[in-house]
């Protein structure tokens, strides 16, 4: 067990489980358990970058373009 792991007992809904299983073909049960703390954090990560979105009404979008140069 790594440094940072942490045991604990929880309930899981079998067919839930099963199912995360199956569609991610990954079959270790922590493994399972990670990737769907991972994929919830990348959500609700994503989630609260939205909600950020327009906050400046007044703000211009950047210039894109090279400035000329003097050669």
């Amino acid at each position: 067990m790594a440094v940072n792991d942490m045991r604990s007992t929880v309930s899981i809904d079998d067919l839930l489980y099963e199912k995360a299983s199956k569609v991610s073909g990954i079959e270790e049960q922590s493994a399972v358990i990670n990737e769907a703390l991972k994929a919830l954090i990348e959500r609700e990560s994503a989630r609260r970058l939205v909600q950020l979105g327009g906050t400046e009404p007044g703000l211009l979008p950047p210039d894109r373009r090279r400035p000329v140069s003097a050669s």
